[in-house]
């Protein structure tokens, strides 16, 4: 299918292409587009007949979205926008320099730029932000087969139609009634008397990440978002959703990588970029890790008179760093789903605990012998490793598992609290614990 558009796109068979892309499907039009260089590529979408245009156009990145608005002439960008759900408007709309909306948004319709200015209103990330406003809403009083007339004459222009919406005179949000509903009920049936009166709704202010969580906790296709009145504003759709959660996911990914956040793929984020989003996170995490070299330094006289404990170092480092890496990912991904809450943080302690020590434990009798058998070390200097190793894991742990939460209860994202930081952190108290064991026991031996 993809390779018949790009022959018929190489050959320039523009008349067959315009033929044929009728029976495509919208994102593979969208990928193929996505290959040709910018001069094709508008070339290309001009083709596309006005009813596909808009549906071809939604599946694009954004930074392509932009590049085809601004070759276009401005009367040709209005009707595409025109032609564009509600959501997908505003999301454009809002990445684009003021003075190019401006006069894009004088060639639009009032009520697709009504539309716009509603949503753009809302804060980032927020239900608000993300919903649209193409739904079927019903009056309370209409019967099944006004319902069906008015669905049959909107809906073809409404993102989604399988479940509508009940509203009284002053749009409050009355209940539900599906489609399959409509169908299946008596044409003079009033639609408050067939309607499902318990609906799930979340407001415009609500947390993206909060809205995903109700869309998937209820197994629903869309969710209707309301104001502090209970008034419908909008709806979003599980294929939005499906959107917030890969941009929170990349989004957790990069900050547990100690990475800046980016909107932009990898491929088409410049090497510049790349450096403004990394180098902050590294220089905090090389200061940070200044703290190890202090305290080498400041055990470097005891530990010189037993030398043989200094090249087990990385190996309790790396063991602290990894158990406190564990810990933390999980948390986080606890947190994420709203598993995990701060008024779990006892219990999470404990349960972490009792699982460090059945780690370290293990970890301790493994090494045991191998400093035994492969590293034929004294028993005094076994020993001490062994321990450290042990409260080393019950440490690193224990980091692992409350900073996460309490940075949340704070308001920070938790996957700051990652594994470079808690790494960084966890190594200065690996050593911390490893050099304090060695002295006293040292000591004590020697006494």
């Amino acid at each position: 299918m993809t390779e018949r558009m790009k022959e018929l796109i190489e050959q320039k068979q523009f008349a067959q292409f315009r033929k044929e892309v009728v029976e495509y499907n919208e994102a593979d039009v969208a990928a193929v587009l996505e290959e040709l260089d910018e001069k094709e590529r508008v070339k290309v979408f001009r083709l596309l007949p006005k009813d596909i245009a808009a549906d071809v156009f939604a599946y694009l990145p954004i930074e392509i979205e932009q590049e085809i608005i601004t070759s276009l002439s401005e009367k040709e960008a209005g009707s595409v926008i025109d032609n564009l759900y509600s959501d997908d408007a505003a999301a454009l709309v809002e990445e684009m320099p003021a003075n190019v909306v401006r006069r894009i948004l004088a060639n639009t319709t009032p009520e697709t730029r009504r539309d716009i200015n509603t949503l753009l209103q809302y804060p980032d990330d927020s239900a608000g932000s993300i919903m649209t406003v193409d739904f079927v809403d019903f009056k309370d009083n209409i019967t099944v087969a006004d319902a069906l007339l008015k669905l049959r004459r909107v809906g073809l222009d409404k993102e989604s139609v399988d479940v509508c919406y009940v509203l009284d005179k002053a749009r409050h949000l009355l209940g539900i009634v599906t489609l399959r509903k409509l169908i299946l009920s008596e044409p003079d049936d009033v639609i408050v008397d067939i309607m499902n009166d318990h609906v799930i709704t979340v407001k415009t202010l609500t947390d993206q990440e909060e809205v995903a969580r109700t869309i998937q906790k209820y197994d629903i296709n869309s969710v209707p978002v309301v104001d502090s009145e209970n008034r419908l504003v909008g709806i979003v759709t599980i294929d939005d959703i499906v959107d917030v959660i890969e941009q929170e996911a990349t989004e957790d990914i990069e900050m547990m990588a100690a990475i800046t956040p980016t909107d932009k793929p990898y491929m088409k984020t410049s090497v510049f970029e790349t450096w403004k989003k990394r180098i902050p996170w590294l220089l905090l995490l090389m200061i940070s890790a200044t703290f190890t070299g202090g305290i080498l330094s400041a055990f470097e006289a005891q530990l010189a008179t037993f030398p043989v404990l200094i090249a087990f170092i990385p190996m309790l480092m790396d063991t602290g760093g990894n158990a406190g890496g564990q810990a933390s990912v999980t948390i986080i991904r606890g947190l994420s789903l709203d598993e995990i809450h701060y008024g779990d943080v006892f219990r999470v302690v404990w349960k972490e605990f009792r699982v460090s020590i059945l780690c370290g434990v293990t970890l301790s009798a493994a090494n045991f012998v191998k400093l035994l058998l492969i590293d034929k070390v004294g028993l005094l200097v076994a020993f001490i490793i062994c321990i450290s190793l042990v409260v080393t894991v019950v440490v690193a742990k224990f980091v692992g598992c409350t900073l996460p939460i309490l940075a949340k209860r704070i308001g920070f994202d938790p996957a700051v609290m990652a594994s470079p930081f808690i790494t960084t952190i966890v190594d200065a108290l690996s050593l911390l614990v490893y050099c304090n064991i060695a002295i006293q026991l040292l000591q004590n031996t020697a006494g």
